[in-house]
């Protein structure tokens, strides 16, 4: 079985033939009567993404692997790095080269290794000039920092102790500067490399020297390793990806390339897939895969003679100081006491142990948790506010039911829009504040549902530019009722300041605002889907980031801020003369809506996870009721059931006002 976890590049034709080598060695094995006879091996690959794993390597060179109390199960069928780096001092003496300089990898290959290297060199009467150290992902200024260390120097020697890729960044680098005509000095890693050959158009590496793995032939793995026509017979998927970039085609119609038959023959194509410069790493990976085979024949040898054994040893008693520690647990000493005496301590939340007799749990990775046994992740449920479970039907039903009761005023003010009570009531302003408060409904429902990158961004700027839209029609309303008790003063003209040709302009210049906000908003830093691993330990909360909290506190700021002023003017005009009492339902909505946003913001920080949307939910639907209740309900109350009050005449007396 091959599993191939993907690292951002495309297949990697080096990859694909060292698991060709190892897939020719396992199958000598599996045919082999000697070895491991009876007994199939098998494999489960995976990409490790140019990194060192655990286990038996062919290409890890690095001294401090030797180090067997940091890494005590790692093994290898290549030399370490402290003789590669000694050999290349000697190497550099032998040549009379006592002023040399010095690159390297930074990281644990290129900074053992060149320490190694220094040291024999001192020994040696070898002095180095400078000693720089370099990784691929440096930014650019670095890189050229170092060309221009090696352009000052008087030395002509330069050791490199260097991977391919750190080599193929640095010589790009100085041929923008056509520095040539160095004596390099280079190690394994590269120094017989095909591929870093074929891209030294400059010819910056000529004449380069340095160590390589003795030459090897293993009889029969170049034709398995170049035949891969058994990959497509078992339906790997690999074998597509794999043709495709060998050949430049594609199996499916693709109208800028031709497509691949299948039949395409390999012994056309020369790439570093068929190159074979690299055989001695292959017979590394060969030599691997047989050193566990040999493992493992010995242990099922030594089992084998062990039960043998145990058939005439029955009768010996058990005697053991302390019990094997099951998996979910690891084993801690007794104090004072020898080592075979310990205790089995069930691992933490959050940690496992899958083996007998475990010293360490090992922590669950962040997207899992531990199981009720311990001895197994499991993947954490998420969580946020779906549209099925109870809270987020209650809220989409109320979203919903608000929406159409806004929808039935709207109808009902339509079909008495010539009528008193609502051309009193400023009728333009009150539709446009009908449909800010039917999408201060609906808004809420992009609240509901799994947060991803556009419903983040909506739920937000959505829900801020609505409610300034409401808030502007209500603030509208309240000047309007100012001015026109200022109408009536004898003298008096201001309404021609502020007719509905500037009702409608403050009501469009508010809203601009929010929107202004909103935008810079989002191009700055904007919402987006966020996991939290932290708030709770079992479980993934999906939520939306606010991006730019400054941002998200700036729309709410300014809502406050507009419904405040409102507050303010309609809470003045109270105590106008009655047949204005437009006013008081205004002060009483906004009391209200300032009330309900007031004790969001604690509501809002306190409550975890999925509850803190709800709370907002519950904020927008609540001001939004709030506002179409005491605006709307006592205007639809007479033209429904007292229609006889809804006359012009009522609306001018005061008996007909106070019982508005």
């Amino acid at each position: 079985m091959c599993t191939f976890l993907l690292c951002g590049y495309s297949l990697n034709f080096r990859g694909f033939q060292y698991a060709q080598a190892m897939l020719f060695a396992i199958k000598e094995i599996n045919n082999s009567t000697d070895l491991l006879p009876g007994i199939s091996l098998g494999y489960k690959m995976y990409d490790s993404c140019a990194s060192v794993a655990r286990g038996i390597s062919h290409f890890a060179t690095c001294a401090c692997l030797s180090d067997k109390v940091k890494y005590p199960s790692f093994l290898r069928t290549i030399p370490s790095d402290y003789h590669q780096s000694r050999a290349l001092a000697q190497l550099v003496r032998y040549f009379g080269w006592t002023w040399v300089g010095a690159v390297r990898n930074n990281d644990d290959y290129g900074n053992n290794g060149m320490a190694t290297f220094i040291e024999t060199a001192e020994q040696l009467g070898i002095c180095l000039e400078y000693s720089v150290s370099m990784f691929r992902t440096d930014p650019p200024e670095k890189i050229k920092n170092i060309v221009d260390i090696i352009s000052r120097s008087t030395s002509k020697v330069i050791v490199a102790f260097l991977s391919a890729k750190e080599v193929h960044v640095l010589i790009s680098k100085m041929s923008e500067y056509n520095l040539t005509g160095y004596q390099w000095v280079g190690t394994e890693a590269w120094i017989f490399d095909s591929k870093t050959a074929a891209m030294d158009t400059h010819h910056i590496l000529d004449g380069a020297i340095g160590l390589s793995i003795p030459e090897a032939h293993v009889s029969g793995m170049k034709e398995f390793m170049l035949d891969v026509k058994p990959l497509n017979s078992s339906g790997n998927e690999l074998f597509t990806e794999l043709w495709e970039k060998l050949f430049n085609c594609k199996f499916k119609q693709n109208h800028n390339q031709r497509v691949c038959t299948g039949d395409e023959d390999i012994s056309e194509v020369h790439n570093s897939f068929t190159d074979m410069s690299l055989m001695p790493i292959f017979n590394n990976v060969y030599k691997g895969v047989y050193a566990v085979a040999h493992a493992l024949h010995n242990i099922l040898v030594t089992v084998l003679q062990m039960k043998l054994k145990n058939k005439t040893l029955s009768w010996v008693p058990l005697s053991v100081c302390s019990e094997k520690c099951p998996p979910g647990t690891r084993k801690v000493l007794q104090k004072g006491k020898p080592v075979c005496c310990y205790d089995c301590i069930r691992c933490a939340e959050g940690e496992f142990s899958n083996i007998t007799d475990s010293i360490t749990c090992e922590r669950c990775p962040p997207e899992f948790w531990s199981n009720e046994k311990r001895d197994a992740c499991v993947k954490k449920e998420t969580e946020f506010l779906s549209y099925e479970e109870i809270m987020g039907c209650l809220l989409t039903a109320a979203s919903l039911f608000g929406t159409c009761m806004t929808c039935l005023v709207a109808c009902i003010f339509f079909r008495y829009r010539k009528t008193p009570i609502v051309r009193a009531n400023n009728a333009e302003l009150s539709f446009l504040l009908l449909f800010s408060l039917t999408l201060c409904f609906l808004c809420s429902l992009t609240f509901i549902g799994q947060p991803s990158e556009w419903s983040c961004m909506l739920r937000h700027t959505a829900f801020g530019i609505t409610f300034v839209l409401c808030i502007s029609c209500v603030l509208g309303k309240t000047i309007v009722v100012l001015m026109a008790f200022r109408a009536t003063l004898p003298g008096s003209n201001v309404m021609k300041w502020f007719g509905p040709v500037q009702q409608r302009l403050s009501v469009v210049g508010f809203t601009l605002i929010q929107v202004l906000i909103c935008i810079l908003w989002l191009a700055i830093s904007p919402p987006f889907p966020f996991k939290n691993f932290k708030q709770f330990n079992n479980k993934i909360i999906i939520e939306c980031a606010l991006g730019s909290a400054i941002g998200f506190w700036a729309v709410l700021g300014y809502i406050g801020l507009l419904a405040l002023l409102c507050f303010v003017l309609a809470f003045l005009a109270r105590k106008l003369p009655d047949n204005f009492n437009e006013a008081k339902f205004i002060t009483f909505s906004m009391l209200i809506f300032c009330a309900v946003w007031i004790t969001f913001i604690p509501a809002y920080v306190s409550s975890p996870g999925k509850f803190s949307v709800a709370v907002e939910i519950f904020a927008i639907l609540a001001s939004s009721f709030g506002l179409l209740i005491c605006i709307f309900a006592p205007k639809c109350y007479i033209i429904i059931l007292k229609p006889e009050k809804n006359t012009k005449k009522s609306m001018m007396g005061k008996g007909g006002s106070k019982s508005l």
